[in-house]
C-alpha cells in the first residue's frame, strides 16, 4: 500500500462523492439539518455539527475497513492464494464501476436490506430527535451502515489488502475524501444537485474505479506468475 494507491483511492473517492454520495445521503445531511439544527444555531455550532458528523461515518468506514482487512488476510496463504483473492477482487471492482456507470445491475443485486429494518428506523429516528451535539457523531456511525455500491467497492479494495491495518487505511482515506463534499453541501447546494454535474463526476469516479479493478487484476497476475513476489512488494505495486 504505497503513496500512488493511496491518491488513486482519494481521488476515486472524492470524484465519486460528487456524484454518488451526494444522491445517497445527500438527503440525510438535509434532513439533519432542517431537524436537529433549526432555529438558526451559530455558525461555529453547525460546522462542529456536520464535522462530527463526518467523522462518525470515517470512524464506521474504518472499521469495517480493518474488518474486511482481516478477512482478507484470513483466506490468503500463499501467492496463488494472494493472486486469485486479487483476480477476484479486481473483477468485483470491474464490474462495480460498470454498475456505477449504469451499465449492469450488479451492486444493486448484492445491496441488503438493513436500512429498512426496525432497528435501524428506530434507531435513526431516536437519534434524529436528539438535539445533542454527540448525536451528529452518532448519526454519522449510522450512516456509514447503509447499504451503498461506492462503500462496497472500497471494502473490496480493504478485503484485497489482506491486512487489518492497511484495509482500515483504505476505508479511511475514503471516507476522509467524501468530507469536503458533505461538509459543503450546505453552500454548494446547486451546484451538488445539478443532474449534469453530479453525472460527469460519477461517470469520472467509475472510470476510475474500473481502471483501478484492472490494477488490481494485473497484481493479481503478478502474483500468480511470480512466485518469488512478496506479500510487501505486491501490495506496493
Amino acid at each position: 500500500m504505497d503513496t500512488v494507491n493511496l491518491l488513486t483511492i482519494a481521488t476515486i473517492a472524492f470524484l465519486g462523492s460528487f456524484g454518488h454520495c451526494v444522491g445517497m445521503c445527500g438527503g440525510i445531511v438535509v434532513a439533519y439539518s432542517s431537524i436537529k439544527l433549526g432555529g438558526e444555531p451559530s455558525k461555529g455550532y453547525q460546522a462542529a455539527a456536520h464535522l462530527l458528523y463526518s467523522l462518525g461515518r470515517v470512524t464506521t468506514y474504518t472499521t469495517l475497513g480493518a474488518i474486511f482487512g482481516y478477512i482478507g488476510g484470513v483466506v490468503t496463504f500463499n501467492n496463488i492464494a494472494n493472486g486469485v483473492l486479487l483476480i477476484v477482487a479486481g473483477i468485483a471492482m470491474v464490474l462495480a464501476g460498470l454498475s456505477l456507470l449504469g451499465k449492469i445491475k450488479f451492486l444493486t443485486i448484492i445491496e441488503h436490506s438493513f436500512s429498512s429494518s426496525s432497528f435501524y428506523k428506530d434507531a435513526f429516528k431516536k437519534i434524529l430527535n436528539s438535539k445533542s451535539l454527540f448525536s451528529f457523531y452518532l448519526l454519522g456511525l449510522l450512516n456509514g451502515l447503509l447499504p451503498c455500491g461506492f462503500v462496497y467497492f472500497f471494502a473490496i479494495a480493504a478485503a484485497s489488502t489482506a491486512s487489518p491495518l492497511y484495509g482500515a487505511i483504505v476505508m479511511f482515506v475514503f471516507g476522509v475524501s467524501t468530507i469536503p463534499t458533505m461538509f459543503s453541501l450546505g453552500f454548494l447546494t446547486s451546484l451538488a444537485s445539478s443532474s449534469s454535474f453530479r453525472n460527469m463526476m460519477m461517470s469520472l469516479s467509475s472510470i476510475a474505479v474500473i481502471l483501478y479493478g484492472i490494477f488490481t487484476l494485473y497484481n493479481g497476475y503478478t502474483y500468480i506468475s511470480n512466485p518469488q513476489k512478496t506479500v510487501q512488494q505486491c501490495h506496493s505495486g
